[in-house]
Parts: structure tokens; sequence; C-alpha cells
């Protein structure tokens, strides 16, 4: 028997070894139907693989960051069983989950680009296989292996990333006619993924090295309900009228400049009047909480910097030197209030 702790400390008898889809279904057939994922003594696993000594356990739903991101991570696998289908002897690079959906960067055979068009024929395949609910099944296996399988399938991309592993067993997960490199975890089959939409498609340089090649990088969200995907297409439609950039254009608060740099607004004179407005409330608000203002240098001498521990942490990454005519006196443009408050509350 192996014994399993669950989250509120109770602990549960199972024939060994158990799965964490077999503790699922154990505790409630609602719970088998929501769960996606599991933590194995803190390490996050498929719910298919077997658990065969005594250990903590916590099961994941689609309210748990866990879960999403095991959701997302086959949606990927599924994106590029699709693509795969439509351009064989495409290269892929990784597809992570990340916090709105998934996305893969792939390279397509023969210098073919993929457009914003392909994306619903690839969006319709993606359905199709999802209806097949093929198992999403782990395999292990050594690094010869693992580099001969992709070696075959002339994925240069995959033999770098195996290339760096460490000797072992690694592991691919296969799903129909689709073979990845993966650590996991993933879902039990592609029918769990119900809603499907690829949003855009960028460029991205081979694990983000301007010196490597450019890929393709596919974005896309799926959900388990189509209600949930409709919901949050709903939502993206509504943020796009809460853009800042446009109704910072339209009313002529603020605009940008590629001289200044990305992201560094030159406020115009109606912004300026509504930032002041927003200030003297914010003045407001901390001095009825007891707050007082002071001002403070926009420098600093460096030794003030290096007796914070500022210096030492950030170094010259995060701080610019000024010089002055005095021989060894330098000084820093401060990053934060907290080194200069300190010295005022000395005083």
């Amino acid at each position: 028997m192996v014994k399993i702790t669950l989250p509120d400390n109770s602990v549960k008898e199972y024939p060994s070894p158990v799965t964490g889809m077999e503790i699922a279904k154990s505790i409630s057939p609602r719970l088998a139907k929501e769960v996606l994922s599991v933590s194995v003594n803190g390490e996050i696993w498929d719910l298919s693989r077997k658990i065969a000594e005594n250990a903590k356990v916590k099961l994941h739903t689609w309210d748990d960051r866990e879960g999403k991101e095991a959701f997302w991570h086959s949606s990927a696998h599924l994106m590029a069983e699709a693509i795969e289908y439509f351009y064989p002897g495409t290269k892929f690079g990784i597809g992570p989950a990340v916090d709105t959906g998934f996305y893969y960067d792939i390279a397509l055979p023969g210098g073919q680009q993929l457009t914003e068009k392909d994306l619903e024929k690839v969006e319709k395949k993606m359905v199709e296989l999802a209806r097949e609910k093929n198992d999403i099944v782990r395999q292990e296996i050594s690094k010869k292996d693992a580099m001969e399988i992709f070696t075959e399938k002339d994925d240069e991309l995959k033999q770098e990333l195996i290339s760096e592993l460490e000797d072992g067993t690694i592991t691919l997960y296969n799903q129909g006619n689709f073979t990845d490199l993966c650590r996991g975890p993933h879902l039990p089959n592609t029918g769990y993924i119900k809603a499907i939409k690829l949003t855009s498609i960028a460029g991205a340089y081979w694990r983000g090295n301007e010196k490597n090649q450019m890929l393709t990088r596919v974005y896309g969200v799926t959900f388990p309900k189509q209600k949930m995907l409709d919901e949050y297409l709903v939502m993206l439609e509504e943020a796009k009228k809460r853009d800042h950039r446009k109704i910072g254009k339209e009313m002529e608060l603020f605009t940008f400049s590629e001289a200044v740099g990305q992201g560094l607004p030159l406020w115009l004179p109606k912004g300026t009047q509504l930032r002041m407005q927003l200030e003297d409330f914010l003045k407001k608000v901390q001095k009825k909480y007891g707050y007082e203002q002071v001002i403070t240098p926009h420098i600093g001498d460096v030794k003030l910097y290096k007796m914070s521990g500022h210096y030492e942490k950030y170094g010259k990454d995060s701080f610019q030197p000024i010089a002055t005519p005095v021989e060894g006196e330098e000084y820093l443009l401060k990053p934060m209030n907290c080194p200069h408050h300190c010295e005022i509350y000395k005083a």
C-alpha cells in the first residue's frame, strides 16, 4: 500500500502504484472530470504517472495555475501536430504555456512562411484532432535514442536542445502522429481541449539570440468550454477599446517617440493636467493616512549606494556614474528613494 497525504493533511491508502487520476476518482466523480494535473511532493506530474511511494499530493484543476499550464502546454503540442499535418518537415523550437495561453516557435520547410490566413485551417485541424481524444503518452528514453529520433526528423532545433541535456532518461510525449521532446506534464488526452483560438503570429529569434535564425512564433489560447473562450474574446475586444495608446492619441494626452525610447510617454498639455490631478489626489490620500511629503536629490554619492548595498548588488548594470572635477568623487542617478530617506531619518 502507498500512503497519500492530501492538502488538508488527511491521509489515504491506495494499492501501489496509484495514479493522480485514480486518486481523483476516489475523492469524487466531479473532481475526476475537472482535474488536469497533479503535484507529487511539489513536482508537477501527468495524471497517468504511477506513484509508487508515500507522497504529498495536490490535484490541480482549471482554477489552479498548474492546471492551466498543463492544459495550455498540451494545446501547444496539439497546434504543433496540426501544423505538421499541413507542413511535413516543420522544425519545432519550444512551445510553452504562458500567462494567457501558449505559443510555439517553428520553422516551416523550404523557407515557407505561415500567415494570419493560415491560422484558420490550423485551428480547424486542431478541433478535429482534439475530437479524436488521442491519448497523450509519456515515453522515457535514452539521450542517444532521443538524438536518433530527431536526427531522423532532421530537426536541428530539437537536436540542439537534446545535446545540452544531461545523460540519462529523457522524456518524449506522443499523441496521434506527433512526437515531441518535452518534460511535461500534459493532459490525459486531446479531448479535454474544447475551444480553440489562434490569436497571432510574430517573429522570434531562436532562443532569444539575434545571432540565431528567425523563427515564426504562433500564439494561441484554449479553454475547456466554448463559453469561456467566447467570454475571453469579448474581454479582449473591450480591452482594445480601453488601450491606453489608443485613448492617449485620441484625447491628446501623450505621445511616443522612437528617439526617446519604447514605452516612454511624452506628456502633452491635456495629459499633464490629468496627471497633475491624479498626483494631487494621491497626495491627499497619503496625507489622510499619515504620510508626509519629502524631496530628495535625483543623484547621490556612490558611497551612499555602497553603504546601502545597492551598488554591490546591482553594480553598474543599473547605475551610470556621473564624474565631477573633484578627483575620486562619483555620483549616480538614484534608482530608488530608500537610501536618501534613511539619511532623513538619521538627521
